[in-house]
């Protein structure tokens, strides 16, 4: 076993490492928020498949698998289904726009000042994904070193605040690779082959489980839908994936590397449901199918190829953490503190005029300007990051906390985000409108019918499309100005320049 934690202390540390590293690159807003706008295909593909297969992607994937069998791959198929959606037809658009996060969209829009609004509805879900993600360090710790819950959380937190409020966007850009790396070894090559060779194959399998098991609906028509309504529509519309999709040197970069990363989903959800369904044909009676990943790694593995999975297993857990972490402390700066605060934008640094007027700014004051505005950006995911371990240590119920998140998400922003992306008939109240009754509505139906039923995100989204539609027709069309502005934007015009920003280079 001295091997197996050799391996994980030698990933903990060099994630540490790494993050250092990426520091020396944060030298801008732009560059510590979207990594410059300047990755090319490879970093772009790893780190959003990366970010998108978290602990729920590959811990919970292998329980769906051991509870249903190969269906049980339908929770990360929708995921994978909703990137390719986002990355095909969205994503040229969202990459053109040059803003950080879905509000600012929202009101370049419509012109108005929804930011403060949608954004707490993101910051929310934000904040819970990345509490999530930090709970499940809990249990991968546990299985490791046997540590206390809350001592886990406080540790593996406190590596992924480390390395994320080091240099930000470049430093989990870097990360994710890594991990992106350790996972796709960890699991794809190692854990899936071995936990399928020790149940005698798919015949053996076959042998072992019902039918059941290899029926491709088992899991229910009904679950599958419900997963189309959160998990694919919800990756079309959550700041931690826009601002991934920021990050895109080009329109093009967006396209395809998203794309690419969009079917490395759908392979890896069929892994994690091979392995869960080996699993229970190997250990048909475990207490709960969320022990079938720790159960076939402890048990099926040899000696350092059991470190290595549980390092894979660290990975999916580390990227979706520091993912979340990144876009929570940026839509708290830069949609709810921003605007609370009532301090307008500051379009530059203070300069001197030019002999013709213009205002010229030195390069003294543009660099100053951005070690502000970078440390202020580290300020808010150190609090924001140890918020995320306060509440991780406090919340016992991250089912139902992460329920109400999403479903606040997709019933409240959905229409409004898509409707302001392909209805130009879409106003500044009918988006407003739309998100405070879709809200209204979802937690009106959960009180109703509880956290974790379905209704609530049927009912929330019919709510918020009849709404956005009838109140933008009785409403005045969006000022024509605006929607120039919006449609000069989307074909690629130059967004305000960024103090402090180097020329693009092209990386990855």
């Amino acid at each position: 076993m001295a091997v197996d934690y050799a391996v994980i202390v030698t990933y903990l540390a060099g994630m540490l490492a790494v993050g250092w590293w990426g520091m020396r690159r944060a030298k801008s807003k732009s560059d510590f928020l979207v990594a410059g706008r300047r990755l090319g295909p490879t970093l772009y593909s790893g780190t959003m498949a990366a970010i998108v297969l978290g602990g729920a992607s590959t811990i919970g994937g292998v329980g769906l698998g051991y509870e249903y069998g190969l269906s049980g791959a339908w929770l990360v198929f929708t995921i994978g289904f909703g990137l390719l959606a986002l990355s095909l037809f969205f994503s040229a658009r969202i990459s053109r726009l040059k803003v950080y996060t879905v509000g600012q969209m929202l009101d370049l829009r419509y012109g108005g000042s929804s930011s403060v609004i949608s954004g707490l509805v993101m910051w929310a879900y934000t904040l819970m994904l990345a509490v999530t993600s930090t709970i499940a360090y809990a249990t991968i710790f546990d299985v490791i070193f046997g540590l206390d819950r809350w001592l886990a959380i406080v540790l593996g937190g406190g590596i992924v605040i480390a390395y994320s409020t080091l240099g930000g966007m470049w430093s989990i850009t870097l990360t994710d690779m890594v991990q992106f790396a350790v996972k796709s070894v960890g699991v794809l090559l190692l854990l899936l082959p071995v936990a399928v060779y020790k149940a005698g194959g798919i015949d053996g399998m076959r042998e072992r489980l019902p039918d059941d098991y290899f029926a491709p609906m088992n899991i229910g028509v009904q679950t599958v839908f419900t997963y189309v309504l959160v998990y694919s529509f919800g990756m079309l519309i959550g700041q931690d994936i826009w601002q991934r999709v920021f990050t895109a040197r080009s329109d093009k970069v967006a396209r395809s590397g998203g794309t690419v990363a969009g079917v490395y989903c759908l392979v890896y959800a069929i892994a994690g449901a091979a392995v869960g369904t080996a699993t229970k044909a190997l250990y048909p009676n475990l207490d709960s199918p969320d022990a079938a990943f720790a159960t076939i790694v402890g048990d099926a593995l040899p000696i350092g190829v059991k470190g290595l999975v549980l390092a894979a297993a660290l990975s999916a857990v580390m990227s979706t953490s520091s993912g979340a972490l990144i876009a929570c402390a940026t839509v708290a700066s830069n949609d709810i503190w921003t605007r609370v605060r009532r301090t307008p934008a500051r379009a530059g640094a203070t300069g001197r005029p030019s002999a013709d007027g213009a205002t010229q700014v030195t390069d003294a004051e543009t660099s100053g300007h951005a070690h502000d505005e970078v440390r202020g950006n580290r300020v808010f995911i150190l609090v924001m990051g140890a918020a995320v371990v306060v509440i991780s240590i406090a919340l016992n119920d991250v089912v139902e906390a992460l329920t109400v998140a999403y479903n606040l998400l997709v019933g409240g922003l959905l229409v409004p985000i898509l409707g302001g992306l392909v209805w130009k008939r879409g106003t500044a109240t009918g988006a407003l409108s739309a998100t405070v009754v879709g809200g209204v509505t979802v937690v009106a139906v959960m009180a109703w019918k509880g956290i974790l039923a379905n209704e609530p995100i049927y009912y929330g989204l019919l709510a918020s499309l009849l709404t956005h539609v009838v109140v933008s027709l009785l409403s005045r069309p969006t000022d024509p100005e605006v929607l120039a502005a919006w449609r000069a934007r989307l074909a690629g015009g130059q967004a305000p320049a960024e103090p402090g920003t180097p020329s693009e280079a092209k990386t990855g």
